[in-house]
C-alpha cells in the first residue's frame, strides 16, 4: 500500500508530496524514474533516493511502514547542496549529505510512532535546510515546459530568458541530467499515469502514445523498454493481471 498526501504550506513550493508506505514483510520494488528526489525513512536509514536514470530495483526491508517526502523536479541539486551529477542513482544515506543534521533528523525519526509524525519530522527538516539554501526556479520551470508534449529545448531554453547551454548546466546540476534525457524521463511519466486508463479500456496504448508525445506506439515501446526494463503491454498486465498486446 502507498499513500500520498500534500505537504505543508511552508514547504509546498520544493515538495511535491509526502506520503507513507505501508510495507509488512521484505520485499522488492521496482521504482520507475520520474525526475525527482525523495527523502526515504526506512526505519533504520535516512536516505535521497534519485531514479533519474532508469529504474531502480530497491529492496523494501520488512517493516510497518516506511514515510518519505518527494521534491519536486527541479529542485535536487539546490535543496540537497550538491550538483545532482554527482549523487549516484539509488539511495544514498542523507547523513553522508548533511552529517549531524540529518544524524539529528534520523534520532527524531527513530523515535516516531506513526507514519504522520515521520512525515511531520521530514517536513521541518525541509523547511530548516531552506533557510540556507536559495533555489533556483529555473530548473523547476524548465522540467513543467519539457513536460509538455511536443516541447523543443530551444524553445523552452529562449521562453526562459537562457541559452541552450545555460538550460543544460541548469537542469543537470539540479537533476541530474540534461534536458532532452530529463524530457524522455518525464514524457514516459506521463505514459505511467496513463496506465490505469488502458487497463480500465478508457484508452488504447496507441492514443497515450499519441497525447503524451510519442511518435507512434512504437516509439512508446522503445522506450518504455529502456526507462523500466518492461514493454506498455507489460506495464499495463501488473496492474490489471490480464493480457494486454505490446
Amino acid at each position: 500500500m502507498y499513500r500520498e498526501s500534500r505537504p505543508v504550506a511552508a514547504v509546498a513550493g520544493v515538495v511535491e508530496s509526502v506520503w507513507t508506505g505501508l510495507v509488512g514483510c521484505r520485499r522488492p520494488l521496482r521504482v520507475f524514474p520520474d525526475g525527482c528526489v525523495d527523502l526515504v525513512w526506512d526505519g533504520t536509514v535516512l536516505a535521497a533516493v534519485t531514479t533519474v536514470r532508469g529504474v531502480l530495483r530497491h529492496e523494501l526491508p520488512s517493516v510497518v511502514w516506511t514515510a518519505g517526502l518527494r521534491l519536486r523536479c527541479g529542485v535536487g541539486g539546490a535543496v540537497l547542496g550538491l550538483p545532482m551529477t554527482e549523487l549516484s542513482a539509488g539511495a544514498t544515506p542523507l547523513r553522508d549529505l548533511w552529517a549531524a543534521q540529518a544524524r539529528r533528523a534520523e534520532s527524531e525519526l527513530a523515535g516516531c510512532g506513526t507514519p504522520g509524525e515521520a512525515r511531520s519530522v521530514l517536513e521541518a527538516l525541509v523547511a530548516e535546510r531552506l533557510r540556507d539554501v536559495e533555489v533556483d526556479g529555473l530548473s523547476i520551470a524548465a522540467a513543467r515546459a519539457l513536460s509538455a508534449p511536443g516541447a523543443r529545448t530551444d524553445r523552452v531554453a529562449a521562453r526562459l530568458g537562457v541559452s541552450e547551454r545555460g538550460l543544460r548546466r541548469h537542469v543537470r546540476h539540479d537533476v541530474g541530467v540534461g534536458p532532452k534525457a530529463l524530457q524522455r524521463v518525464l514524457r514516459f511519466h506521463g505514459f505511467l499515469k496513463r496506465v490505469e486508463a488502458v487497463a480500465r479500456d478508457q484508452a488504447s496504448l496507441a492514443d497515450v502514445a499519441a497525447d503524451v508525445g510519442y511518435a507512434d506506439q512504437s516509439h512508446l515501446g522503445r522506450e518504455c523498454r529502456r526507462l523500466s526494463g518492461a514493454s506498455p503491454g507489460a506495464l499495463v498486465r501488473s496492474w490489471t493481471g490480464r493480457n494486454v498486446p505490446d
